[in-house]
């Protein structure tokens, strides 16, 4: 799998992303999962390697927005189908090839990641 950054266009975080990764010359495919979508597999795979805790941003309005019983009860089922239903509760950005999976923009791991 090439480098993937998927997330949302217009969040802040990704423009930063995306620039963090063009002034660095890193080759990158943009997947926006709010037009596109994320398969159920992929989905699945972020959790399975990261935890839901990671994947899901309990800090955006989406989480907020959510039942306090459906966030109480939250694990990784519930977390595939909240986020396939509502897809900008999945954490921003998701950066992934085929050796890693790096969630949030944290341009230090990034860098020691890419490098």
């Amino acid at each position: 799998m090439e480098l993937t950054l998927f997330g949302i266009k217009n969040c802040n975080t990704m423009k930063k992303a995306m620039k963090w990764l063009d002034d660095n010359g890193i080759v990158y495919h943009f997947h926006d999962y709010k037009k596109e979508g994320v398969p159920e597999q992929r989905l699945r795979q972020w959790l399975e390697a990261l935890g839901w805790e990671t994947v899901i941003n309990k800090r955006g309005t989406t989480w907020k927005k959510l039942d306090d019983a459906v966030q109480e009860s939250m694990n990784t089922e519930k977390a595939i189908t909240v986020a396939t239903e509502n897809p900008s509760i999945i954490k921003r950005p998701i950066l992934q090839n085929d050796d890693f999976i790096l969630a949030g923009f944290k341009a230090d791991e990034w860098k020691d990641t890419l490098n």
